[in-house]
């Protein structure tokens, strides 16, 4: 019994290390259920019943404990080095966060899936467009999206990807709704725009904010200053990504 609990404690870990987090997935699935058409939001509950995108937002972490997923794991995040395009780049032979999102978008259009494919579709996008949006699931190659950037949180040790996934967000003490609620608020014309733009787009503005994530100014005990200077950016990002969420589950089922 004491290893199976030890077990699922480890799988809640390994699922904050390495995503938005519980909470951040959460206030992205949030924001587009409340931007869905009406037609987007009956084709959703045909295929979740009363389960809403919030519900369903973590599921590419927590099937990370099954094994025949592990082909999975690649499509999380996407790797642009500096100076180079995505193009230049190219798109790694297990596939990437774009490939995913491109793929599942392409699917889902088609109208060819069963109930259990067009299920499985849409948990993969709902969590990958709240995933690219976080500017460290867009690499630069070098030190796995920040995770072997080992630093202190508030002098507990950590690293640069855990504080932007999990560590900023659940610092602040709000409920996903609560969270969802203070964020999703838009200037005229604003969700048009936001939802005007591609994949690509996403993880260009990812990769561009990089230098100033990794700005820590020499510290390695990452506190109040470097929350206070990035917490914006974090808000920003959750937001689009709901936003855009619900405009590419929108134009799925127009």
């Amino acid at each position: 019994m004491l290893k199976k609990i030890v077990f699922v404690l480890a799988l809640f870990v390994s699922a904050n290390a390495i995503s938005w987090g519980l909470t951040g997935h959460r206030v992205v699935g949030e924001i587009a259920q409340k931007h869905l058409s009406g037609k987007a939001k009956k084709n959703l509950h045909r295929v979740f019943g009363h389960e809403g995108l919030a519900y369903n937002a973590n599921w590419m972490d927590f099937i990370k404990s099954e094994s025949s997923y592990d082909y999975m794991k690649p499509w999380h995040y996407c790797t642009i080095p500096e100076g180079k395009t995505y193009a230049e780049a190219g798109t790694p032979e297990e596939k990437d966060i774009l490939w995913a999102i491109n793929n599942f978008t392409g699917q889902l259009k088609s109208d060819t899936l069963t109930l259990d494919e067009e299920r499985f579709a849409l948990r993969v996008l709902i969590h990958l467009v709240g995933d690219i949006h976080q500017p460290l699931h867009v690499g630069n190659g070098e030190d796995r999206g920040g995770n072997d950037v080992k630093i202190k949180f508030f002098w507990k040790s950590s690293n640069l990807h855990r504080v932007w996934d999990s560590g900023m967000i659940d610092g602040e003490k709000l409920s996903f709704t609560e969270f969802a609620s203070m964020l999703d608020h838009n200037e005229k014309g604003e969700i048009e725009k936001l939802q005007n733009s591609t994949p690509l787009d996403w993880a260009n503005e990812s990769k561009a904010l990089r230098a100033s994530i990794y700005d820590t100014k020499g510290k390695d005990n990452l506190t109040y200053s470097y929350v206070y200077d990035h917490k914006a950016q974090v808000h920003r990002r959750l937001k689009e990504a709901g936003v855009r969420l619900a405009g590419l589950l929108n134009e799925i089922y127009k």
